[in-house]
């Protein structure tokens, strides 16, 4: 296996590349199979024809749990618990309960939203998967 960042060759279980210090799969630079260097957008290897990795953090968020979450249940803010804001999730469930429950209105159109990728990132910057 080699590293996407810097095409070295690492251990299949390493979790960092020690030539370059980033996440063997974490670059676009390098197959992962032989090392050849690829273009950042290609979807496969042209020198051995390996479909290349694309890099998703362990704590990745979907976005389909984050829109129907806030669709449905909004105006508890728990999509924003889901995706690390607690701050905006607090204040969601203080407004609903203030207005009566019309600050669920909040929720279900951040809900919409985050499905339409209109937010497309968790509170740490990492993008919403599919």
């Amino acid at each position: 296996m080699f590293c996407r960042n810097c095409g070295r060759e690492v251990n299949p279980q390493a979790v960092i590349c020690v030539s370059c210090g980033v996440h063997p799969a974490k670059g676009n630079k390098h197959c992962q199979w032989c090392g050849a260097e690829t273009n950042p957008y290609a979807e496969v290897c042209i020198k051995c024809g390996v479909r290349l990795a694309k890099f998703t953090p362990a704590n990745a968020k979907s976005k389909l749990v984050a829109g129907l979450l806030g669709i449905f249940i909004g105006g508890l803010g728990i999509h924003r618990f889901y995706l690390g804001y607690n701050g905006i999730g607090i204040l969601q469930i203080v407004v609903t309960i203030i207005t009566c429950g019309i600050g669920h209105l909040w929720g279900f159109v951040e809900g919409i939203l985050i499905l339409t990728g209109n937010i497309n990132k968790d509170a740490q910057g990492n993008d919403l998967i599919d």
